[in-house]
């Protein structure tokens, strides 16, 4: 396989993008085992899907390149804005308070460990 990138992608995540950094920088650089076991056992809301974003793609690289999940690791990882939702508040005096709802992409990219 030879440096070729595994790749593996959710989109419109409904976190926003700065919570899910706070736990893809946990993990960046680890194996994938062990990345999997921290994530585990982390509280964050985020944590549950970063861990099935990081499982999609440790099977792409198990079912279509035949890879071993001890060789692999996190080569990079990262969380980019999806579309804002805008939700109606209405304050006092009439006047309009939006909440923001935002939402994220995450990104994973896995690579084998070379010899």
């Amino acid at each position: 396989m030879a440096g070729e990138d595994i790749r593996a992608q959710a989109r419109s995540i409904s976190i926003s993008a700065q919570k899910v950094r706070l736990v893809t920088d946990l993990i960046k650089g680890k194996g994938v085992v062990a990345a999997l076991d921290i994530l585990r056992f982390l509280p964050n809301q985020a944590a549950k899907p970063v861990s099935k974003v990081l499982t999609s793609a440790l099977s792409n690289a198990e079912e279509t390149f035949g890879v071993s999940r001890d060789d692999l690791f996190i080569y990079k990882i990262f969380a980019d804005e999806a579309p804002t939702r805008r939700w109606r508040k209405f304050g006092a005096r009439g006047r309009f308070k939006p909440w923001l709802r935002r939402s994220s992409h995450i990104t994973v990219i896995l690579r084998e460990r070379e010899a």
